[in-house]
């Protein structure tokens, strides 16, 4: 149970002489790339999420969610009563709330978003509920000469749909009343 040392000047271990048990060190799992936060199925939040990774929640969440710079994914089985602002969202399971999402917004097959929704792009499975206001907006000047040099590294794909863009707003009516009966 307790740790060893070998001198320098040897090959023999000396046992020590803690009788405390010993504690494994914690481990990196993966490097700063691919980390991430967690809210599993049995956690349950209230209050403010600031993160600085992705995020998936699988429980519950009240409050708000804030990740500017990554994606916030809800799972099939999340539950979310918060506004949620991050660069992409991903829906699969409840919402209430507003949500910005600063470049995409998808709502799955299985998702529900009940709450107003800004994004640039948004992406609507057939089967998904939204109940609310949506506004696309159109990238400002900075974002789409920014936009046209990567796209000069690319293929240039997108240049049509950044010139195609525009700011649209509609409520999302006829859906609330479905959904209320």
């Amino acid at each position: 149970m307790g740790t060893s040392t070998q001198s320098a000047n040897s090959n023999s271990v000396e046992p020590s002489t803690s009788s405390l048990p010993e504690i494994p060190a914690p481990r990196v799992i993966s490097s700063g790339a691919n980390q991430y936060s967690m809210i599993g199925k049995s956690i349950m939040i209230k209050g403010e999420i600031v993160a600085s990774d992705p995020v998936y929640v699988y429980g519950i969440v009240e409050g708000s969610i804030n990740a500017p710079e990554h994606r916030v994914t809800i799972g099939k089985e999340g539950r979310v009563k918060a506004d949620i602002s991050a660069r992409e969202v991903v829906i699969m399971g409840d919402v209430c709330g507003n949500l910005e999402g600063g470049e995409r917004v998808e709502i799955r097959s299985d998702g529900s978003l009940i709450g107003n929704l800004a994004t640039r792009r948004i992406y609507i499975e057939e089967g998904a509920v939204l109940s609310g206001s949506v506004d696309v907006h159109k990238p400002s000047k900075k974002e789409r000469a920014e936009a046209r040099e990567d796209l000069h590294a690319d293929n240039g794909q997108e240049e049509a749909e950044l010139e195609r863009g525009s700011v649209v707003s509609f409520p999302v009516t006829e859906l609330a009343e479905e959904i209320a009966s």
